[in-house]
């Protein structure tokens, strides 16, 4: 039989290993001082002072655009964060995980989302910079897509530790040219006069709350991937604290510099606007600063095209067992990327595009974060059979009904609040807000916790505790007990 759990492993190659495997206690060298950082700088970029765009161009003013701005990347933040503890205590990619709620087979339902969401970013990434390289320095947006998506993908094929240590090399070039740019803006070193009046409208003021609070949101099913590799005793509040602290750190910096941009400036693009508030402070900053604010950008479609990665072996992996070697991994990112590409090249309205995807995003995912963190929560409390999570013949199932009910049922409850530019539902139209992902969120998680209260946990801990090897799935009794199972 193919082994999926634990493939023979050489300790920290060039090129990672692992894909959806668990990772062993003596693998776990990541460090929580890290993930900070790396979420900080996750957000450092082009992409986050685009949110600031969306207030000021439906004639939000540049305060309540930062109000909504910031306190919707803090509300999206939440639910993010706390995913970051399962990567520790599980040591598995965050869809595995998932199928502890949907089952084997059944995970398939919310990998269509993270698949649409990893996707999703990377073509809107590639729209923003090729759009914003061109008209800053008349580059190729054909060669400057190409060029992009081939650097993505190499990081994304390097795996784990590339992208922490990219992310940590960019953290310290990005930070004091960001803090120049920010101070020019503070003590009057850029001028500019906004091209219309603004003001408060509770339309706009919930279009930009929405569309900061999926961005992080949007990150849910990133997290784990990345904190898979921290040692199992690490504690629960720092993992949470310091994803927290770094995801919403640069938003909250980014968002109000992206609305004053749009609204002193008239910025409509995110690399000009930088490009030309920096060059004001000091010149050719704004020249400098777009080159590595695109870099930043380029190191994050690396992240979308790894837990692409991830989803896509899951997905193949739920339907027929395979082994994840590292040239399936690669393989995989080198088509998922290829996909990404072609896609950009159909889509010209970056400002457009982000925010219906941002939203679809949020309107897919929202359900489904509700129903992991109710489970990881407040249902199994962190206690996982892992072993069990890599057969359709465990404790778990190929389909378990609770979560892929409780998710169609928040997507469903979803729809008559939706405020889509192609579609409206009636609750919105009568109410001209959306609040979609708020409905979804509380109808899934409540339909989840209901679900499961028919859920015989008691025989789940006494099978736990009688099965050690389950909480090991590289050990040769859990491998033995997977083949037993998939015998049946």
């Amino acid at each position: 039989m193919t082994d999926t759990i634990s493939p023979p492993v050489s300790k920290r190659t060039a090129i990672e290993t692992r894909s959806i495997d668990y990772v062993p206690d003596d693998e776990r060298h990541g460090k929580v001082s890290h993930q900070g950082p790396f979420w900080f700088v996750g957000n450092f970029q082009p992409f986050t002072l685009a949110l600031g765009f969306v207030g000021p161009s439906m004639g939000l003013s540049l305060l309540w655009s930062i109000v909504a701005g910031v306190t919707g990347i803090a509300f999206g933040t939440l639910f993010m964060a706390f995913h970051a503890t399962q990567g520790p205590v599980l040591g598995l990619p965050q869809l595995i995980q998932s199928r502890a709620q949907f089952g084997y087979r059944g995970v398939l339902l919310p990998l269509l989302g993270t698949l649409f969401t990893f996707g999703g970013f990377i073509v809107v990434d590639t729209v923003i910079i090729k759009a914003g390289l061109n008209s800053i320095f008349g580059w190729s947006t054909l060669v400057v897509a190409i060029v992009i998506n081939v650097a993505s993908a190499a990081v994304a094929i390097f795996g784990h530790d590339l992208l922490h240590k990219t992310f940590r090399i960019l953290f310290w070039i990005s930070l004091p040219l960001w803090a120049v740019l920010t101070a020019g803006v503070l003590f009057g070193g850029v001028h500019g006069e906004s091209s219309a009046p603004h003001s408060f409208t509770l339309i706009a003021f919930v279009v930009q709350f929405s569309v900061a609070a999926s961005y992080n949101i949007t990150y849910a099913p990133y997290v784990s991937d990345y904190s898979r590799y921290l040692p199992r005793d690490t504690k629960p509040s720092a993992i949470i604290a310091s994803v927290f602290t770094g995801a919403v750190a640069s938003p909250a910096w980014l968002i109000p510099l992206g609305a004053w941009m749009a609204t002193a400036l008239g910025a409509t693009d995110a690399l000009s606007g930088i490009n030309d508030a920096g060059n004001q402070v000091v010149p050719y900053l704004g020249s400098v600063l777009a080159v590595v604010a695109t870099l930043v950008l380029v190191a994050t479609m690396g992240l979308g095209a790894y837990s692409g990665m991830l989803t896509a072996v899951t997905g193949i992996d739920s339907i027929k067992k395979i082994n994840p070697t590292r040239g399936l991994r690669v393989v995989t990112i080198l088509v998922f990327s290829v996909v990404c590409f072609v896609l950009s090249l159909l889509l010209s309205n970056a400002t457009t595009a982000l925010n219906t995807s941002l939203l679809i995003m949020l309107y897919l995912l929202a359900p489904w974060t509700a129903v992991n963190l109710t489970d990881y929560f407040f249902v199994r409390r962190g206690h996982y059979a892992i072993a069990d999570l890599f057969t359709p013949n465990g404790i778990y199932g190929a389909w378990a009904w609770r979560g892929i009910t409780a998710m169609l049922v928040g997507i469903a409850a979803e729809i008559p609040f939706v405020d889509l530019s192609f579609f409206e539902g009636p609750a919105a139209a009568a109410m001209g807000v959306d609040i979609a992902f708020i409905v979804g969120l509380l109808v899934a998680a409540v339909a989840y916790w209901i679900f499961t209260r028919s859920l015989d946990l008691q025989a789940e801990t006494r099978f736990i505790a009688t099965h050690p090897d389950a909480a090991d799935p590289g050990s040769a009794e859990a491998i033995a007990r997977t083949v037993e199972q998939e015998e049946r």
